[in-house]
């Protein structure tokens, strides 16, 4: 199987829908020889966070000597990057042999007269099979959605579970509210396995309480005051991580944003853990170093200095509240031009009006994605939120160009609303930025 041949398989099963439950992936897993079943794995669940509190792990974990295999999705700048080795993407040789091996096993099922895997469970299946083949010594493995019912939750024993911050997100399928959506995410808590969970609401932490003592779960969370003496700016953050003896740990964040302190409260907390109970050569400096080379790009990554142009991955109610606070925090006084596209089921609306008091400029635009809500509308609600100065863009190139040869020096062009466009909105930029020296 060529990679293209490989990628056309997995285009086909996006035919078969998004179903949640754990049955298809079980007899896609045992044909494959449960090979998960081998694995050491931090599973991590969550509305907002999970890519973060990954990235941070992630960095950690490297920095102490370990091969580390991270499964995540959505793909925002590439689509091999869901799966990756030490920070590198799985290569298109590797994908196409493992996506072999997967359609292999599917075929066995139909003819046993099975239903045929989803494309997420084809994914997580090949996920599973490559970090066993590459002898991965510990795996980052982040739920699609939800977490009781979501394919990567047919694993019986990880060594660790993360729930991040929990808001209110695919209504649809998780429930209306914040209890439901707990309960879905609290369905990753394993009998007698630890589990730590970031700073919530208390309607979350009550759901969360229940369930890791119904299943003998030892429950974690960072200490109320775990994050002190913190200070950023938009090339980081610094602080005093507090343990529960009151020691401190004195950490440096290359990220931007009032949210990753609270990620990174998380992290330190799952780091606590895993240095007691399964890693202890991750020693202070190990940690320090760790976070030092921490990356995640898409979340208020700078992408252009002159303006000063931003792009997040902000694109539901909790992100969006974070992201305002960042702003308020960062730009007084300093003009905003938002570059916003949505999918249709998300919470445009109260986005729109979460993110009104920073700025008075809208370019609409319609995100490459089947579930988009077109610029138009977007445009419209917009209107009605308030905003002064609203523009259609349905290409989002167009949005780029026109937004920043609006702005001036001193200004900020904000890019945000779906993951899905963040892609083309960094090489649209990055063109701009080409021709911009091209010109001189």
């Amino acid at each position: 199987m060529t990679y293209q041949q490989a990628l056309a398989f997995v285009e086909e099963t996006k035919k078969y829908g998004s179903i949640l439950g754990l049955d298809s992936i079980r007899a896609l897993m045992k044909e494959l020889g449960n090979v998960q079943e081998d694995l050491s794995i931090i599973h991590i669940a969550g509305t907002n966070g999970k890519g973060s509190v990954g990235a941070m792990l992630q960095a950690v974990l490297e920095e102490a000597g370990l091969k580390v295999g991270r499964y995540s999705s959505p793909a925002v700048f590439s689509y091999r990057e869901i799966w990756q080795i030490n920070g590198k993407a799985v290569s298109e040789e590797a994908y196409a042999a493992l996506m072999e091996k997967v359609k292999t096993a599917c075929l066995t099922l139909t003819e046993k007269g099975l239903p045929h895997p989803t494309s997420f469970e084809v994914e997580t299946a090949a996920a599973f099979l490559y970090f066993k083949e590459e002898a991965c010594d510990v795996v980052l493995l982040e739920t699609g959605m939800g977490g009781r019912e979501d394919a990567t939750n047919l694993i019986t024993h990880p060594i660790c579970s993360v729930i991040t911050s929990i808001s209110m997100d695919h209504m649809q399928f998780l429930g209306n509210t914040l209890s439901e959506i707990a309960s879905a995410k609290a369905g990753i808590i394993k009998e007698n396995c630890p589990v730590v969970s970031a700073w919530q609401e208390d309607a979350v932490k009550e759901v969360l309480v229940k369930e890791a003592e119904r299943l003998k779960a030892q429950l974690y969370q960072p200490r109320k005051d775990a994050i002190r003496n913190l200070l950023y700016d938009m090339n980081g953050m610094q602080f005093d991580y507090v343990r529960e003896d009151n020691s401190q740990w004195k950490i440096k964040l290359p990220l931007t944003g009032a949210y990753q302190a609270a990620n990174a409260a998380c992290a330190l907390k799952v780091i606590e853990v895993l240095k007691e109970k399964t890693f202890p050569q991750l020693t202070l400096s190990v940690i320090q170093n760790g976070f030092q080379k921490v990356c995640w790009n898409g979340r208020f990554e700078r992408v252009l200095e002159e303006p000063l142009c931003i792009l997040d991955g902000a694109h539901n109610e909790g992100a969006a509240l974070q992201l305002a606070k960042t702003l308020e925090n960062c730009f007084t006084n300093r003009k905003i031009t938002y570059i916003i596209g949505v999918l249709a089921d998300k919470a445009h609306e109260k986005i729109l009006k979460i993110m009104r008091p920073y700025s008075e400029t809208v370019y609409a635009v319609t995100p490459h994605n089947g579930r988009a809500l077109p610029a138009e509308k977007l445009a419209e609600e917009a209107k009605a939120a308030g905003y002064q100065t609203v523009i259609t863009e349905p290409l989002i190139e167009d949005a780029v160009r026109h937004a920043i040869a609006e702005s001036s020096g001193e200004d900020v062009v904000l890019i945000f609303g779906s993951l899905s466009y963040l892609a083309e909105a960094k090489q649209a930029v990055i063109q701009y930025r080409e021709g911009q020296k091209n010109d001189r």
